[in-house]
């Protein structure tokens, strides 16, 4: 304000309104009005750097808490309280806990491993098993009826191989999803997800994100789908669509079998290791996607985030109950549009030969000679295979069509005998490769309808395409020309074990670095679900590393 005073005088501005406006991020009009030179610029610059220095706050949150401590004070002198809710004493208890130096980071991986384990593997997958089953037995009805009353091999090869499996598949998985949001909704009208996105604001700032995002990118590990929808819940559009691009990177559950086969057949011995070293290597390389969109396409900074903590309380039936509908319907729409679409697409180019006559060897499809075509691609990545590209190109209908695929291309159905089958077509350092472009390229055409409904454009969904496929690519690639030139290097443990690492140190330092001097606020009002505000505060709680 000294600097500054004279100008906004002659100007007739506040000199306090300038200097708050100087240090959230002028766009060059104001300076201009107050005409302050370079010199004056520099010496802003200066002072606004040593205020984050002196505070350990950046300029955003230090206007924050010079706002909130002068509310306090406030406050202090004027307002009364003759007592203190229950809600919100039990709320500050148990943030004890759940925001706690020590216990906020082991609590939520605990309720999140919780709450994937019953989707995935008890409520969602035996609901998923049900609907399958009800599918199949709907999908034998219609095909013995078809059969009965005769009509063209091609046009019950379309119904049945073509829409019902294609759909059907697809909507088996509803159960999965929407058991998923009924635990993140009971999560976020009990209003801990507001703690979650507190918890991890800092070390994701770092990155050009803010802690809303992370939620979204782990619910991609278990689908990509829910998690780009659930990106809605951003305010910042800028966030959001960076954060659209980022979640592909996590590894989705539908790639587990591919791991699984590909880890029995090539290293039976680090089977568990490939697994988690390529988990790892997916957030490693969606990091450094961040740090480079952060300073290309989306420059600037993540929205402030000072948020205000709701009390806790049970969760709204009703509120649980719309947002399970919505999201049901949404996924229903698309099962029978987007995806309805392209898997008839596909059951054409698996059908069908160059002449149109019906194949009876998949070797001879469209989608066959698609893949030879693309297969001197992949040479370098060391699975030139036709083979091994079809199943890639099927891998964009479901990630899982990827074993499938190559069990029908080689005769060989059973897992067992696929697994014998594959190292004809892999070596031990070519099958890591394929991993790694497994779980880098283009997710399955479910999440690019997603992204392409999110971000509502083309052009940003075949730019999110284009990326994860150059990606995987170019890091396949990569490891596949390292690994051939290193000396009796017969497997890939190496790179394993370098890759488990480095994984393990990024996570050290991640966490080592996260949440310092953050500022939040717990109102002692009902909360409203989904939404988080910091214009009402009673109780602010300043912690300089309160889970450091």
């Amino acid at each position: 304000m000294h600097v500054i005073d004279d100008h906004a005088q002659r100007a007739g501005i506040s000199s306090r309104f300038c200097a708050t406006k100087l240090i959230e991020g002028d766009d060059g009009s104001l300076s201009g009005r107050l005409q302050l030179d370079q010199n004056e610029l520099e010496l802003i610059e200066h002072c606004i750097q040593e205020m984050e220095s002196e505070t350990d706050f950046d300029r955003n949150e230090a206007l924050a808490d010079m706002r909130y401590t002068f509310i306090e004070k406030v406050v202090a002198d004027t307002v009364v309280k003759p007592r203190e809710s229950r809600e919100h004493r039990r709320s500050l208890a148990i943030d004890k806990v759940l925001t706690g130096k020590y216990t906020a980071i082991p609590v939520f991986f605990a309720v999140m491993f919780l709450v994937f384990w019953l989707t995935f593997n008890v409520v969602g997958t035996g609901l998923s098993d049900i609907m399958s089953l009800g599918i199949e037995k709907l999908t034998q009805l219609c095909d013995s009826a078809l059969v009965t009353y005769g009509i063209n091999d091609v046009v019950r090869s379309l119904i049945i191989d073509g829409i019902f499996a294609g759909v059907g598949s697809v909507l088996s998985f509803l159960p999965i999803i929407v058991t998923l949001f009924f635990f993140l909704s009971i999560l976020e009208d009990t209003g801990y997800m507001a703690r979650v996105a507190f918890i991890m604001d800092k070390p994701l700032r770092k990155f050009g994100l803010s802690g809303r995002s992370f939620v979204p990118m782990l619910m991609g590990f278990g689908c990509t789908v829910p998690a780009i929808m659930a990106t809605r819940t951003l305010a910042s559009e800028r966030d959001r669509r960076m954060t659209i691009m980022l979640t592909p990177f996590m590894s989705c559950s539908a790639k587990i079998p591919i791991y699984a086969v590909f880890g029995a057949a090539f290293f039976p011995r680090h089977a568990a290791i490939v697994m988690i070293g390529l988990y790892a290597t997916g957030i490693i390389l969606g990091i450094a996607a961040a740090c480079v969109l952060k300073n290309t396409v989306f420059r600037g900074q993540p929205v402030p985030f000072v948020m205000e903590l709701p009390n806790y309380r049970l969760p709204s039936l009703r509120s649980v109950g719309l947002l399970l509908w919505d999201k049901a319907k949404d996924f229903i729409h698309r099962a029978f549009t987007i995806i309805f679409l392209g898997t008839i697409v596909i059951w054409f180019l698996q059908t069908f030969d160059a002449r149109f006559n019906v194949v009876e060897d998949s070797a001879d499809s469209l989608l066959a000679h698609a893949g030879r075509i693309l297969a001197p691609l992949f040479v370098p990545a060391g699975f030139g295979d036709w083979r091994a590209v079809t199943a890639l190109i099927s891998g964009f209908t479901a990630k899982e069509a990827v074993v499938s695929t190559l069990s029908v291309l080689t005769g060989n159905i059973g897992a067992t005998e696929l697994r014998q089958a594959l190292p004809a077509l892999f070596t031990p350092l070519s099958a890591f490769s394929f991993l790694l472009f497994t779980l880098l390229y283009t997710p399955c055409v479910a999440a690019v309808a997603a992204i392409r409904r999110e971000l509502n454009s083309r052009l940003w969904m075949l730019g999110v395409v284009f990326m994860l496929c150059a990606t995987a690519w170019a890091v396949s690639t990569v490891v596949y020309q390292i690994g051939k030139r290193l000396p009796g290097f017969g497997t890939v443990d190496y790179i394993i074990f370098a890759l488990t690492v480095a994984a393990l140190f990024a996570a050290f330092v991640w966490l080592a670095r996260r949440n310092r001097g953050e500022v939040y606020a717990t109102s002692d009002k009902a909360p409203s679900t989904g939404t988080t505000s910091a214009l009402n505060p009673v109780r602010k709680r300043r912690s300089r590393g309160c889970h450091r």
